[in-house]
Formats: structure tokens, C-alpha cells, sequence
């Protein structure tokens, strides 16, 4: 029977079914599969117990492989920077918990953060490692997240998204568009471009919607508007910059920028806004807006 292991400062651990291969230890399997981890930081992860089977016990450096063995395994960056932007819990039940996300800060571990994440801090928080993220927004882009607090009424939160049953608004400033008629749907198909973190329109049945109207004319931008039909991934970031109209500081359309550290003087001017949606669990409207300003 397979046992949870617990919460290492706010993170979970990640799982690895072990999948066919000529190894001879479950080490020299992990050593194959991450090959930017070197042995020794898998040793000494084992060696402090970092690394655990599917009963949540420490596997030894020895222990051997077996093909479909279930491990878990804490996530760990080393110098991981400290992101100086604090998110707000504006609701929280037994069910429902929604924060307000700073830019520059990660909804999930990735790359180059994990305990700097909105789900790390949040479980750190409320103490709950059940928490889970009801849908996604960019390192980049702030404003408000959805998390499923009990797996008991998840999947009725989750069809809330799948089924389209959640109004989203985001707001963006970006150039003007005067040769524009506003309000416009724009509806094209997005696919990986290169890098492979980078999307892009091209050719083929539409696989996004996005609807875009203005709300100021300001002199030196424009503020949009902006509601995602679908929820693809930096949707509204390629499409405003299909438009001629690239959000104020993004790195990433219509041309990539060199990689250099975050600026934080200079946060990508995207915001998810506002969430409205009837709770599928206490029928209540519910409605909640972003505190914070662009």
C-alpha cells in the first residue's frame, strides 16, 4: 500500500513510476532520467533522505531497480532566489482558496523555483498540502489563481474551467490600435514555436479565442480588455502581438529578448483581473478582483 510522504517546508513530492531500462540501482535510473542532476547531488539527496519510495521510506544508494517501482522524490535548486513580491489570500474555505499573485512569481515548482512559488508559500500558509491549482498564468503575468482545497469537491471545481463555466477578465496595457474596431474576437491556432517555450499563430482550424476591447485611451498606451475563450498557453500575449500591439514588457512576443535576471522595475503589464462563477459547491455567486494595479 502506498503511503504520502509528508511536505518538505511547503513542498510536495514528486513522483516517478521507473520505466524500462538497463539499469541495475533505482541511482543509476534517476542519474539517466535527469541527466542535469549529477550522481553526486542524487547521492547526497539520498543520503538525506530526499529520496523515498512508494511507501514514503528512504531508499538506500544501492537499492535496486525495478522496473514500474513507484519513488518520490523532493525537488531542490540550489541559490533558488528569493522573489521580493508578497501574493494576497483573499478567500479561503474548506474547498476554495484564491490569492492574488505578484508578477515574477511561480504558480508551480518549475525551472528554476520551487519553494519561491504561489503553491509552496500557500501550503506553507494554511498549512494544507492538498492544495492544488485550479488553472495556470504565467510566471510573468499577476493577478488571481484558483486552488482546489479538498480533493473531496476538486472535480467540481476543475469542470468549472472545463466546462467554460467561469467568466475570466484580464486587463493589459499595451501600443494603441487605432485602425482597430473594438470590441474584436480573435481566433487563430497556436502551436510550440522555437524556443520551444515560445507559441506562435499558424495555419489550420482555430485552437484559441480571445476577446479584446479597450477601456482607456491613454497617451502613451492603450488599456485592454482582455477574455479568454480558451485558455491556451501565453494566448493573450501572442495574440495582442499578432495585433501590433506586444503587452508593455514582454520579453517573449513578438521577439525574444535576451535572457538576462528578472527586472523587477519592468513587470510584463498583463493582470488577471476579475473571476466570477457560481460555486458548484455552495451555489453562491461568486466574484473576485485583483487588488492589484498594472
Amino acid at each position: 500500500m502506498k503511503a504520502a510522504p509528508p511536505d518538505r517546508n511547503g513542498i510536495a513530492a514528486s513522483r516517478l513510476q521507473l520505466p524500462a531500462g538497463p539499469w541495475s540501482t533505482v541511482l543509476d535510473c534517476l542519474c539517466a532520467q535527469f541527466p542535469a542532476i549529477d550522481r553526486a547531488r542524487w547521492l547526497d539527496r539520498i543520503d538525506r533522505g530526499r529520496v523515498l519510495d512508494a511507501q514514503a521510506r528512504p531508499i538506500a544508494a544501492d537499492a535496486p531497480y525495478r522496473v514500474g517501482a513507484e519513488i518520490r522524490y523532493y525537488r531542490e535548486v540550489a541559490d533558488e532566489p528569493r522573489i521580493p513580491f508578497a501574493e494576497t489570500i483573499l478567500h479561503a474555505d474548506e474547498h476554495l482558496v484564491v490569492a492574488d499573485k505578484p508578477h515574477f512569481l511561480a504558480v508551480t515548482p518549475a525551472g528554476g523555483f520551487v519553494a519561491e512559488t504561489l503553491l509552496a508559500r500557500l501550503q506553507r500558509r494554511l498549512g494544507n498540502p492538498d492544495l492544488v491549482p485550479l488553472h495556470r498564468i504565467d510566471r510573468a503575468t499577476a493577478g488571481l489563481m484558483l486552488f482546489s482545497a479538498n480533493p473531496a469537491t476538486r472535480a467540481r471545481y476543475q469542470a468549472l474551467f472545463r466546462e467554460r463555466r467561469i467568466d475570466k477578465q484580464y486587463q493589459a496595457l499595451a501600443p494603441a490600435l487605432p485602425g482597430q474596431a473594438f470590441p474584436l474576437l480573435r481566433r487563430t491556432r497556436l502551436a510550440r514555436g522555437e524556443p520551444f517555450f515560445r507559441m506562435q499563430e499558424t495555419d489550420g482550424e482555430p485552437n484559441s479565442e480571445t476577446r479584446i476591447d479597450v477601456i482607456a485611451r491613454e497617451a502613451a498606451h492603450w488599456r485592454y480588455a482582455l477574455q479568454p475563450i480558451t485558455g491556451r498557453k501565453h494566448q493573450l500575449r501572442v495574440h495582442m502581438a499578432a495585433l501590433g500591439a506586444p503587452i508593455l514588457g514582454d520579453t517573449f512576443y513578438p521577439q525574444l529578448a535576451a535572457q538576462v535576471a528578472d527586472d523587477y522595475s519592468r513587470p510584463l503589464k498583463l493582470q488577471a483581473k476579475s473571476l466570477a462563477f457560481v460555486d458548484p459547491v455552495t451555489g453562491q455567486q461568486r466574484r473576485f478582483s485583483s487588488g492589484l494595479e498594472l
